[in-house]
């Protein structure tokens, strides 16, 4: 029996949760610094999900010029079929406690102390930050790399994202850092070879031009 486009499309997408769980499982399952659990992984695989993101991120890519570059995540992740989202919940209130120095501080307990940063919207992660305990989200990351790269999943990292994703309140409230993963089952991916002006040139702004311009003329000629 022949199939169809839309089968495939089907079975594209329980691919996608597939590879998503099977990522999550890998970053859950990546060391942790002290051996204590403090990272969790969330997984967005809805469009809608998606899109709120994405519209978050370009809100914030007008908060100040360091951050331009995100209208151009937004753009990518709107081709994402799923983003993973990973998070270290004990770097702002439970430093480490073993006096490393690398948040600048003599001991752990100046950091309980210090003042944090106001949540204003050029701030994106309000540190400081214990930074012994933050590696963990960057070892969560490496099981979750390895795992796409195994699999032959196209991926992304993207900071901008974790930083939009606490600001939207969508993860648990005691983040501290976050950091998101996208990935992609499509036979081009679309966090490669991307052109600087990628958010004002791709393949849904060129389509929505394309209606803009032409349905005025349809509209015209058919009514």
């Amino acid at each position: 029996m022949e199939r169809s486009l839309k089968q495939f499309e089907t079975d594209r997408m329980e691919a996608v949760k597939t590879a998503a769980h099977l990522i999550l499982a890998s970053g859950t399952t990546s060391p942790r610094v002290g051996g204590v659990g403090e990272c969790t992984i969330h997984i967005l695989d809805d469009e809608c999900d998606i899109e709120d993101l994405c519209q978050e991120i370009e809100r914030m890519s007008a908060v100040k010029k360091s951050w331009n570059f995100f209208s151009r995540d937004a753009a990518m992740l709107r081709d994402a079929d799923a983003v993973l989202i990973t998070t270290s919940l004990r770097c702002v209130n439970d430093p480490a406690d073993i006096n490393c120095n690398m948040c600048g501080k003599l001991v752990c307990e100046y950091l309980k102390e210090e003042e944090r940063l106001p949540p204003d919207p050029d701030v994106a992660f309000r540190g400081p930050l214990c930074i012994f305990r933050a590696t963990n989200a960057s070892y969560a990351l490496d099981g979750m790399i390895s795992q796409a790269r195994n699999l032959g999943i196209d991926y992304g990292v993207f900071w901008s994202a974790g930083a939009a994703a606490m600001r939207m309140s969508i993860l648990p409230k005691d983040t501290g850092f976050a950091m998101a993963v996208a990935i992609s089952i499509t036979e081009k991916s679309p966090f490669r070879d991307i052109p600087k002006r990628y958010a004002e040139i791709n393949q849904r702004t060129m389509h929505d031009r394309m209606i803009n311009r032409l349905w005025p003329q349809f509209r015209s000629i058919y009514s």
